[in-house]
C-alpha cells in the first residue's frame, strides 16, 4: 500500500470516526478509523470536491 499521511480521526456522534489520508503521488483516502487498510481511494480533487459539496449543503438529502 502507499505511503498514506493520515490525518487525525474525525468523530462525530457515537463511534463514527473517519480518517483522511494523502500520498505523495496525488491520492487522498477516507477510513473509518481502525480499518485504514480498507480506504475509499480516489484523487486530490475528488476529495477536495466532496468536501465542498458537503460544506456547501448539497448532500443533505442523503441525512
Amino acid at each position: 500500500m502507499a505511503d498514506i499521511t493520515w490525518e487525525e480521526p474525525f468523530c462525530a456522534e457515537g463511534n463514527n470516526c473517519f480518517r483522511i489520508g494523502t500520498d505523495p503521488t496525488g491520492n487522498a483516502y477516507i477510513a473509518i478509523a481502525g480499518q485504514e487498510d480498507h480506504p475509499l481511494v480516489d484523487s486530490h480533487e475528488a476529495l477536495r470536491a466532496l468536501i465542498r459539496a458537503v460544506k456547501a449543503g448539497e448532500v443533505d438529502h442523503l441525512l
